[in-house]
This record gives C-alpha cells, structure tokens and sequence, in this order.
C-alpha cells in the first residue's frame, strides 16, 4: 500500500499544480484583455475594472480550489500521519469534480480507507520506501 499512497500523493500534486497553472493562466488572459480593454475604449472606464475583479476573483478561487492538493499530496508523498485524514476529506470532495476528480476521488478514497495505510501512516517515524 505504500506505493499507492505515493501514487496517490504524486497526483494530488499533478492536480493541485494543473490548478494553480489554470489560475496563472487565468489571471493573465484576464489582465490582458482589461488591459486592451482599457487603452481602447476610452468612452466608458468602468469595463476593464470589471473585467480584471472578475479575473481577480477566478484565480483567488482555482488557488483555493488547488493549494489544499498540493499540501495534501506533499504530505502523502512524505507519509504524514495528518495526510490521512485531510486525504480522506479531499478525496470525498474530488467525487464531485467529474471526470477525473472522480477517478481520483475514488482512488484515494480506496487507499486511505484501507487498513494496510491506516496502520502505515499511524506507525512509527521510520517510513517505508
């Protein structure tokens, strides 16, 4: 069970770092566009403040949605005993997000519930490889 909790550690990272990029990406396209919007049309201000507090908004909310799967998945890779229990939780929430949230959802949800990996991640400080 040891390498399905690192596998699952590893695509909590790749999820929670696709997050984060899309959020990146996001606030760029957004400050772009509020950007030309602004030095275009001159007639009217209130457009390009708008457009850049909704793409504000966007990313403040994929880096929420995302930072929690990082850290849980740094923790599961490093088998910390706190991961369980926040995997659990965030595999619970990714049943939501169809279709590969679910696909990863139910992954972590079969790995962490087991036994095997309640006792592994409640032992002792000498972790397996």
């Amino acid at each position: 069970m040891a390498q399905h909790v690192k596998i699952l550690g590893v695509l909590h990272i790749v999820f929670g770092a696709l997050g984060v990029f899309a959020a990146m990406v996001v606030l760029l396209v957004f400050g772009g566009i509020s950007a030309l919007v602004g030095m275009s049309d001159r007639t009217s201000d209130v457009p390009a403040p708008i457009l850049g507090v909704i793409g504000g908004f966007v990313f403040i909310l994929l880096l929420v949605l995302s930072l929690p799967g990082l850290v849980i998945g740094i923790g599961l890779v490093q088998f910390r005993p706190w991961a369980r229990v926040a995997g659990i939780i965030l595999s619970a929430l990714d049943l939501f997000n169809v279709p590969f949230g679910t696909a990863l959802g139910i992954y972590g949800l079969w790995v962490l519930l087991n036994r095997e990996t309640e006792q592994m991640l409640t032992s002792s400080p000498a972790r397996m490889n």
